[in-house]
């Protein structure tokens, strides 16, 4: 038994839902098919797949064996594509994961330029802000930003995020604008916490060498940053965000950036992959996309003080 092709055959026959369907699109005789599933059970000792005369599913064994050859095969078209002409356009199931304000302000309106370069990838792009297990979720690569807690990954920074601390105008309006960080200890402010620890975020503020950590007092936090600026927008309190997300905002008078004389430490971002993709051509053609287009995105960048939302475009 050749056993990539038999697992070949095992996925296939799994995304197809039966054993015709399989054979008919490997272009194998069906009784092919089906001696390559048998053999591959036998020489496993477990069941892969529930026979019916109606249908075929996978067994409990057989979807984690599935996900086992997904990672192997892609592994295996990694390989030759890194030694063949493909590498010029890379193929197959991508897997990525980015943050959540990253993912839908960022990455995905750049999205249709990626794929006019690799029109043969595949994408599946994960937005959370909850920290994602690489090896154990199966993802081929992640954008994360502040400090890195995981040293197995291989990592490239690839930008820096700036935060801009902001109040809606009818929130303003009730409470009136603090004029220093420590007035912020009376207002109404949204705090934001950690999806990993549960830990809400103090804020910080830089001004002239003076630095100011301040705890905020809020009725309501949250660790999703969509969520996080809508709560913003709807008036519940101070927030303090990624400048990319209130941008626009800003500029529409929906919300109003306070304190701007005060600066908050900007955090590092990075690209990170398991060591052992490290050669993988979508990988890597994905990496050095990310990667221009954050060194291209004004917000990406370290930048002045005094100029602390980036200029209209």
């Amino acid at each position: 038994m050749n056993k990539l092709q038999a697992m070949e055959v095992f996925v296939q026959v799994v995304d197809a839902g039966g054993f015709s369907r399989a054979a008919d699109l490997m272009q194998l005789p069906k009784a092919t098919v089906s001696t390559l599933i048998q053999q591959l059970e036998t020489s496993l000792s477990v069941k892969l797949l529930h026979r019916t005369t109606r249908q075929v599913s996978v067994t409990a064994d057989g979807a984690a064996y599935y996900e086992r050859c997904l990672r192997i095969l892609s592994d295996v078209k990694d390989a030759e594509e890194s030694l063949s002409r493909t590498r010029l356009s890379p193929s197959g199931r991508l897997r990525v994961e980015s943050p959540t304000g990253l993912a839908s302000e960022i990455l995905v309106p750049a999205l249709p330029g990626f794929f006019e370069r690799y029109p043969d990838i595949q994408l599946e792009l994960g937005s959370s802000d909850r920290p994602v297990d690489l090896i154990e979720e199966g993802v081929d690569c992640a954008v994360r930003g502040g400090a890195l807690g995981d040293s197995t990954l291989i990592a490239r920074r690839i930008g820096v995020i700036h935060f801009v601390t902001c109040a809606a105008p009818a929130y303003l309006a009730k409470y009136g604008a603090p004029q220093h960080p420590r007035d912020l200890e009376r207002h109404r402010c949204v705090n934001y916490f950690s999806a990993k620890t549960g830990k809400i975020y103090d804020w910080d503020f830089t001004r002239d060498g003076e630095r100011i950590q301040v705890p905020m007092p809020g009725v309501i936090a949250l660790n999703d940053s969509n969520a996080y600026v809508q709560a913003g927008l709807a008036g519940l309190g101070v927030i303090q965000m990624t400048d990319y997300l209130l941008l626009e905002h800003v500029r529409a008078g929906r919300m109003v950036q306070l304190l701007p004389d005060w600066i908050t430490d900007p955090l590092p971002v990075h690209i990170v992959y398991p060591q052992n993709r490290h050669l993988s051509a979508k990988v890597r053609v994905f990496v050095e996309w990310v990667a221009e287009l954050f060194a291209n995105h004004p917000g990406m960048r370290l930048r002045s003080p005094a100029h602390p939302l980036p200029e209209a475009a």
